[in-house]
């Protein structure tokens, strides 16, 4: 793998890994439907621009059904949920949580499609599930949280990443072969669109501050608008084999950029980890698998 495609892979998963982060600063001021509507508005706005000044080509029509169906799953829904989950799951803990986005990709995707599963798979989904386990049952429990909160807040989280896998599954499945710009342009629009009335209707942002507007705007225009750019050009570049690598990184960057903004991270958490990003590594290992596992678009 050449030094540049080593960088962006980097680069990427460094924004979608401080996405968890931002998520849990914009929601002190944002309700989780209004995180939602905000990071997929904005990501819309700079894409729409990236999509008008280069010339991209939107959905055909006959897609927009399908495509309905990705920005439900993969942008309305999780976005929601992720926000709705860190108001009592610190961020590196949702980091970890979102790791089981590529296990669930597979396991609809054999589901579906018929594939048969391998002694290697079998390992590789257990393990990883067990990583993610350990992770959750040690994270630090704020005594002020109602019992069971956090419990909850990590089912929320693992809803929130079995919403990215089934949009993968569909999209991988009826969306082949499209602008991609075009594509990730008008699946955030449509999320926009789902959540803006139940936003609108719903609870209302409290006072604002500067640090979770600013959060927002990182969650909006980094994570869900340049990321996608990012991603979308790696992917144009290398296998997608490669650029699976962002799975493995994400819960890495979730720990980091959690313990730099002062949360929590003890050895249970460094361990489990390692064991999730173990399992991910023999999911993944080729020629084993039969169905490829990308990560889903995600924070």
């Amino acid at each position: 793998m050449k030094t540049k495609t080593v960088l962006q892979i980097l680069v990427l998963s460094a924004v979608w890994g401080i996405s968890f982060l931002m998520i849990r600063v914009a929601g002190t001021v944002f309700p989780p439907l209004w995180v939602a509507l905000m990071r997929s508005s904005l990501g819309a706005l700079l894409l729409w621009g990236v999509l008008l000044l280069g010339g991209n080509k939107l959905p055909p029509r006959k897609a927009l059904g399908w495509l309905a169906l990705v920005a439900l799953f993969n942008n309305a829904i999780p976005f929601t949920l992720f926000a709705l989950g860190e108001k009592t799951v610190p961020s590196n803990i949702a980091g970890v949580i979102n790791a089981t986005t590529p296990i669930w990709t597979l396991l609809l995707s054999i589901a579906i499609f018929r594939v048969r599963m391998t002694g290697l798979m079998i390992g590789g989904v257990l393990l990883a599930f067990a990583g993610v386990v350990v992770v959750v049952m040690n994270q630090t429990v704020d005594a002020a949280q109602v019992p069971g909160a956090a419990l909850r807040g990590s089912i929320i989280i693992g809803l929130a990443a079995l919403g990215y896998a089934i949009a993968t599954v569909i999209a991988k499945a009826k969306l082949k072969g499209l602008d991609p710009v075009g594509l990730a342009t008008m699946q955030l629009s449509l999320a926009a669109g789902m959540v803006l009335p139940f936003a609108a209707l719903g609870e209302r942002p409290a006072a604002l501050a500067w640090g979770p507007v600013a959060a927002v705007s990182v969650l909006g225009f980094a994570g869900s608008g340049l990321a996608y750019l990012l991603y979308f050009k790696l992917l144009g570049e290398v296998s997608a084999t490669q650029v699976v690598a962002v799975t493995y990184l994400l819960p890495l960057w979730g720990l980091m950029w959690g313990a730099i903004a002062h949360e929590a991270v003890g050895l249970a958490a460094c361990v489990g980890v390692a064991i999730t990003i173990v399992g991910l590594v023999i999911l993944n290992w080729k020629p084993a698998p039969k169905v490829e596992v990308v990560q889903a678009v995600c924070e």
